[in-house]
């Protein structure tokens, strides 16, 4: 068990995991290269020692102390507690959730080791807002797709905002890079999996044709918000494929487009 300590001053060394948590070209360099990233949230820090993330310190403020109790009983690595005013100080916003952990990454698995036994599987090209990835992932575990496949541009899926949007799906939900893009589609395909590119185009097909009863491993790929996937994603792909809009609206959001293709996907 790991005491809690108090820390009122918000330079003091033990809180540099937490330094500057809104600044995303900060982290993005920072967090892989130091092997960490930020859990925020009492559900997303249990999800993520539940899937065997090893916690390097927690930051709390002091309400949270009796709801973490158990964590920290348990825990290996030091309890920081610090007032609500100086946690937002360090980090850089209003900690309203009032518990944060830093965790060591896991070392990334290869696309092959990802795709092994699986049947469904999102390959996204090009999303970089942390948002969007967060609610993807979190529609990934929710509708049941194996895995997730994300071009080497795509964002971080452990930034601690993808993370907190996904409500930790993305410790669920097994994830790669394919690299170098698109030609690591060959090793989708190479795999048994059908390559299907989700686009508005009227000359796509109804996704609604090409269920999981005609296609036994299906890879649905998706590209980032407004541009969608690019051309050379497109021609990789063994069939493009679009979900049928009314009322004249010509796309979804990409969040809420991959949840209706998953669904889409994954039911029999």
């Amino acid at each position: 068990m790991s005491e809690p300590s108090t820390i009122t001053d918000p330079a003091d060394p033990r809180l540099g995991d937490y330094t500057g948590l809104t600044d995303v070209e900060l982290r993005r360099r920072r967090e892989p290269a130091e092997g960490l990233f930020i859990a925020e949230g009492e559900k997303v820090i249990r999800r993520a020692l539940a899937a065997g993330y090893r916690m390097r310190s927690m930051l709390l403020t002091p309400k949270w102390l009796d709801v973490m109790a158990d964590v920290i009983a348990e825990a290996d690595a030091p309890v920081h507690v610090v007032e609500p005013a100086l946690a937002e100080a360090v980090t850089g916003y209003h900690v309203h959730r009032g518990a944060l952990a830093s965790m060591e990454r896991m070392p990334l698995p290869d696309a092959a080791t990802v795709l092994a036994g699986a049947r469904r599987v999102a390959v996204l090209e090009g999303l970089v807002d942390h948002t969007n990835l967060g609610a993807i992932f979190r529609s990934a575990a929710a509708l049941g797709m194996d895995a997730v496949l994300l071009s080497p541009d795509c964002a971080d899926p452990l930034y601690r905002r993808a993370v907190k949007v996904s409500m930790g799906a993305v410790f669920a939900v097994p994830y790669a890079r394919l690299d170098p893009w698109p030609a690591a589609l060959d090793t989708v395909r190479n795999t048994g999996f059908t390559l299907l590119a989700l686009t508005p185009a009227d000359s796509a097909v109804d996704l609604a044709t090409l269920t999981s009863q005609h296609l036994p491993k299906t890879a649905l790929m998706l590209g980032a918000e407004g541009d969608g996937l690019t051309r050379p994603a497109i021609a990789a792909a063994d069939h493009p494929v679009r979900i049928p809009m009314a009322h004249g609206i010509d796309s979804l959001n990409v969040g809420a487009a991959a949840a209706v293709a998953f669904y889409a996907v994954t039911t029999p």
